[in-house]
């Protein structure tokens, strides 16, 4: 690196942009802002993942029948309230792997694309999260929401020879820059309000005011420097300027919604003691960043690809990942059971509050479509065929539930992909491995 002394620290960039939090809770929030742009003749389409990882239970997932009549098995229990939303896509498989199969399991997810075996010249393709970002952007003051519950491990438990960023994050900007999750729910709430404590209108206005005089600064010290730079050390600082460009777009869209009502939310103190506090918060940071419309695109790693997590509140003090090779044990084979069950449990809080929440003329979940799923089938196999999918949500009437469809064998995930960039309102020909849109998945 070459810029030493003159070096901007990149900390004082993004020092009102994102770092902290803690959240009294938000129900009862019925706010005015509930209706401010949505309405029948132009509703607002949402989109989210929630990531699960080291594969499923899946003699507990997949039901026998098909149609809107199927039974909900034990694993969907937790969302069966959700039924009428609800689309459960059976018989997608991933790209197949024959090496790093959980930071393939992770990367293809969104993208159709496993990783290259690399542990610092990442390489993967663009997600489809962020196709829709891309567009969704020019309307919120963040493209996308990226969330984990896991710290960021960059060492010891990932796939030899590929580096840990793959089992980290489902989520790529473009073939080369992966988006990492924030667990710390006290930075996701300074992400969308700033670090002025609160969500109240002046204290926000007044940081908003200061971040772009400080930005203003940094781009004019930069771009003094760039005539002494190496081409590589250019593409680095140009990279580095296109993000202050972004946080720059995001401040003056900030500062013009500034008289927007929001609700009255204090910052969090940091990361709750147990998992699904942790869990819940971060649900509800996500359903507030949806309602008040900071972003209309999310993923949510609920745990990291070879994930250690143990569970003893569910009777589970076993690690996950280990675990999850059951070897076709029953009693292995129940706490693996046990553990999908409790990460459904988790969404279905999401769900129930999304569901409550008023927006335009319904809800927050009619005009959303969440995407729950795994990157592996059989975790004791690291099947990537018959992935377990299920879509839930109106999508502003896009998508029509249509309960469980059942897909022919080596149909790519990637076709499921189009299908959803189709019913966002952003249609694209080809998507990885993709060999057409899933027309079971009719307009409402």
């Amino acid at each position: 690196m070459m810029i030493t002394k003159k070096a901007i620290p990149r900390r004082t960039v993004l020092r009102g942009i994102g770092a902290g939090l803690a959240l009294p809770l938000l129900d009862g929030m019925v706010p005015a802002f509930a209706a401010i742009r949505n309405s029948a003749a132009n509703p607002v389409r949402r989109f989210g993942v929630v990531y699960v990882p080291n594969g499923m239970a899946m003699k507990h997932w997949t039901p026998e029948g098909e149609g809107t009549d199927f039974e909900i098995t034990r694993l969907l229990d937790p969302i069966a309230a959700y039924r009428d939303q609800m689309t459960l896509v059976t018989g997608l498989n991933g790209v197949p792997s024959n090496a790093g199969v959980h930071a393939s399991a992770a990367t293809r997810f969104l993208t159709g694309v496993t990783p290259t075996r690399t542990e610092s010249n990442l390489r993967a393709g663009i997600s489809v999260d962020q196709i829709l970002a891309r567009e969704f952007a020019q309307h919120t003051q963040l493209g996308s929401l990226e969330l984990a519950l896991d710290s960021r491990d960059v060492s010891g438990s990932c796939d030899v020879g590929f580096s840990c960023t793959y089992t980290n994050t489902i989520s790529w900007r473009n073939e080369t820059t992966p988006l990492l999750g924030e667990n710390n729910p006290r930075a996701v709430f300074e992400q969308l309000f700033g670090d002025s404590g609160s969500t109240d209108p002046a204290a926000r206005l007044a940081r908003m005011q200061k971040d772009q005089s400080i930005l203003d600064s940094v781009t004019e010290k930069i771009g003094s420097l760039q005539s002494g730079l190496g081409a590589n050390d250019r593409l680095r600082v140009n990279e580095y300027l296109e993000a202050v460009r972004d946080i720059e777009r995001r401040i003056q869209m900030a500062e013009a919604q500034s008289d927007r009502e929001l609700p009255e939310v204090d910052q969090p103190a940091g990361v709750p003691a147990t998992y699904a506090e942790h869990a819940k918060l971060m649900f509800d940071l996500l359903l507030l960043a949806y309602q008040t419309d900071l972003t209309r695109v999310s993923t949510f790693m609920l745990a990291r690809e070879i994930s250690g997590r143990t569970y003893p509140e569910i009777g589970v003090p076993d690690s996950h990942h280990p675990t999850s090779h059951h070897r076709d044990d029953p009693t292995l084979y129940e706490k693996v059971a046990k553990i999908n069950t409790f990460h459904l449990t988790l969404f279905s809080h999401f769900l129930e509050k999304a569901r409550a929440t008023p927006d335009g003329d319904g809800t927050l979940l009619d005009h959303m479509v969440m995407l729950y799923g795994a990157g592996m089938s059989d975790s004791n196999r690291h099947d990537n065929k018959g992935l377990p999918l299920v879509l839930v949500g109106g999508g502003s009437g896009q998508l029509k539930p249509a309960g469980h469809i059942r897909y022919a064998e080596r149909t790519p995930i990637t076709n499921l992909h189009l299908t959803i960039l189709d019913k966002m309102g952003v249609p694209v020909d080809r998507m990885s491995d993709s060999t057409g849109k899933l027309e079971l998945l009719s307009v409402g």
